[in-house]
């Protein structure tokens, strides 16, 4: 029984350090994978009374959404229209990252981990192609999960089956699907396998196949993929993989991919090397919240990027030391601000759940944003239907809120339609808006 107490210090974080050890660096595995957990920022801190995480608004979820008095921009819809416009008359299609879609909404990788290349996935998959949304599917599922076209015994790898499903759903015209590869996947040359697979010739050759190359994530920057594995499986893929003992269970072992090296040099050369080896696919490149991340975005896209995806610290789903879901990389609207006005399509992700965050991503530049821990949660709730009823009932906030700002596209939204508290006031005392800051 202990008599020391420290009071304002987090004696219950060192006791459990003391107890566990390496253990207790990451967040209990109980909860991973099957166990349900889904983790990102909030997830490494201590809870609240109660039990809940210590959420606050962040930076972005700060910015006030301000409708203005005049809108010339509805006058040009009325003389348009005829009649007084309304929300209903919002459009929110267009294109993404070189794909045409129907909402400024996208569906985030969930990588290698149980809980996102299992039947949740695949649901998710199943249900972003009938609403026509791009879906980007994540790295390392080729050296995890294997390569099979289903030929002979009719099983397809996990990859191969969410393409497949999506192929098979998706309207004529719309959406289309991105394959991340890392450093690991490069080895396994997963590109080269799907851009000469007949599965996804129809997406390839009606411009609906890209590639994503992955520099980073929010939710661990500077760290490559984790994943929790049994002993077989650790067995199994320590050939390809670092895999370590850091929980003190013989069942329970970390697997860590590689993040890769990268300069800018090395970013243009790889994207011309997409670019040239891969000329049906669109290219994309996703890196996390560093903090010369606007440095980085624009020589994406002077090297011919179809899109730049930027991954706020709020990101999440996969598996994460605690000390860098709420302690490593730039906040999404931190990041956003670095980027400045983009030079090309930007895709914005990091806890994307509801219209709000949504409208203040697209007004300080993006042209998506992806729903990752929302899209599966949703699906999980209900596997036929709940990404579907979670995006209508995004869209429908979109719609009220770009129509209350007095627009009529998503691509007309810019900081002038946001408020910082934050920001120094104006010369009169009146406050600056987020996109007009000194």
């Amino acid at each position: 029984m202990s008599t020391l107490y420290a009071d304002g210090f987090p004696e219950r974080e060192v006791r459990a350090r003391a107890r566990a050890g390496t253990a207790e660096v990451f967040p209990a595995p109980d909860g991973y994978g099957d166990g349900g957990g889904l983790y990102g920022a909030g997830a490494g801190a201590s809870p609240a009374p109660g039990g809940q995480p210590p959420h606050g608004p962040d930076a972005l979820d700060r910015l006030r959404i301000v409708p203005p008095v005049f809108m010339p921009r509805r006058l040009e819809k009325l003389i348009d229209l005829g009649r007084e416009p309304s929300y209903e008359d919002v459009e929110l299609g267009g294109t993404t990252g070189g794909f045409t879609t129907a909402l400024p909404l996208y569906l985030s990788a969930f990588g290698s981990t149980r809980a996102g290349s299992g039947d949740l996935a695949l649901a998710a998959t199943r249900q972003a192609a009938r609403l026509g949304l791009p879906v980007v599917i994540g790295e390392n599922m080729v050296p995890v999960h294997g390569y099979r076209r289903g030929e002979g015994d009719g099983v397809r790898s996990a990859l191969l089956e969410r393409i497949a499903v999506y192929a098979q759903t998706v309207p004529d015209g719309l959406g289309g699907v991105v394959v991340q590869q890392s450093t690991e996947d490069a080895d396994s040359e997963v590109w080269n396998l799907l851009y000469s697979d007949p599965g996804t010739r129809a997406l390839r050759d009606s411009g609906r196949l890209g590639f994503e190359l992955k520099v980073g994530q929010g939710a661990k920057p500077g760290l490559g993929g984790m994943t929790v594995v049994g002993a077989g499986e650790a067995g199994r893929l320590a050939g390809r993989f670092a895999v370590h003992d850091v929980f003190g269970d013989p069942d329970r072992w970390l697997r860590c991919a590689t993040p890769g090296t990268f300069t800018e040099e090395i970013v243009r050369q790889q994207l011309r090397f997409m670019r040239n080896n891969f000329p049906l696919a669109r290219t994309w490149v996703k890196f996390h919240p560093g903090r010369d991340i606007g440095r980085a975005a624009a020589a994406a896209w002077a090297a011919g990027a179809d899109a730049v995806t930027v991954d706020g610290a709020e990101g999440g789903t996969g598996w994460a030391p605690r000390v860098f879901l709420d302690q490593v990389g730039l906040p999404l609207g931190e990041c956003l601000r670095r980027i400045g006005t983009p030079a090309g399509d930007l895709l914005a992700t990091g806890r994307i759940w509801e219209g709000g965050r949504a409208v203040r991503a697209l007004a300080l530049g993006a042209r998506a944003v992806g729903l990752g821990r929302a899209a599966l949660l949703a699906v999980d709730e209900d596997p036929g239907h709940g990404l579907e009823r979670l995006v209508d009932a995004l869209a429908l906030e979109l719609r009220l809120l770009v129509g209350a700002l007095g627009k009529y596209r998503t691509g007309d939204l810019d900081p002038a339609d946001l408020w910082d508290p934050a920001a120094a006031p104006a010369p009169g005392g009146a406050a600056l808006p987020a996109g007009d800051r000194p």
